[in-house]
């Protein structure tokens, strides 16, 4: 897996609910940095830190105020673009696609725009993930700026993800939204991009969300 890779797949493990599990996942965490990218490594390491300091419920009850729609911090990419919307239905039928094109089947209880869903996808395919999050950068970058504005450790998470695309963050809410006038247009991951699929043989570190082969 590539430097950039390791750190979604990391971020994703992050970002999701805090129960028993995570805490039982930080050597892991831990170990995965040390063949990530140098400074989205050392934005993690801080958090881990952070992680290992705080007791469980007290984290829980952190990660449950901070991704709130009602404070505009929220961890599904297509709330971003499509709201509460009939839109948002068919985004998120045309994400299941494109993780099935590349022979992967969601079959979690979380919604297939699920951030950590979509950073696990982007790690075991770099080029079709990154267009996934470039597609989706402007909402990745105005939660970027609304968590770090709440002053969470949570935004070291999502500096680092935001790290893994290219080009510098904006550092405003106003540069953010002019993303979406011209970043990469809805077929930029297609569902016929010219990508091997996810094959046999190739495993990640540690499964973090429910994305599964599909049947050869």
């Amino acid at each position: 897996m590539t430097p950039g890779g390791l750190v979604r797949l990391v971020a994703g493990r992050l970002l999701q609910y805090p129960d028993a599990r995570l805490y039982t996942d930080l050597p892991r965490c831990e170990e995965a940095l040390a063949g990530a990218a140098p400074e989205p490594a050392r934005l993690l390491a801080e958090f881990l830190a952070y992680v290992r300091v705080t007791p469980e419920l007290d984290l829980a009850a952190h990660y449950t105020d901070t991704f709130d729609t009602r404070n505009r911090r929220c961890l599904y990419l297509t709330w971003w673009t499509d709201g509460d919307t009939r839109n948002r239905g068919l985004s998120l039928v045309r994400l299941k696609r494109i993780y099935r094109d590349f022979g992967l089947e969601f079959a979690g209880d979380e919604l297939p725009d699920f951030l950590p869903v979509a950073l696990e996808f982007a790690a075991l395919h770099p080029e079709a993930g990154t267009l996934l999050l470039e597609e989706h950068r402007a909402g990745l970058e105005l939660l970027r700026l609304a968590v770090t504005a709440a002053g969470t450790p949570y935004a070291r998470v999502l500096e680092a993800v935001c790290a893994t695309l290219p080009g510098p963050s904006p550092e405003t809410k106003a540069e953010a939204k002019a993303l979406a006038k011209r970043g990469p247009k809805h077929e930029s991951v297609g569902l016929s991009d010219p990508l091997e699929p996810f094959g046999p043989g190739v495993e990640l570190p540690w499964p973090t969300m429910p994305l599964e082969r599909t049947p050869a």
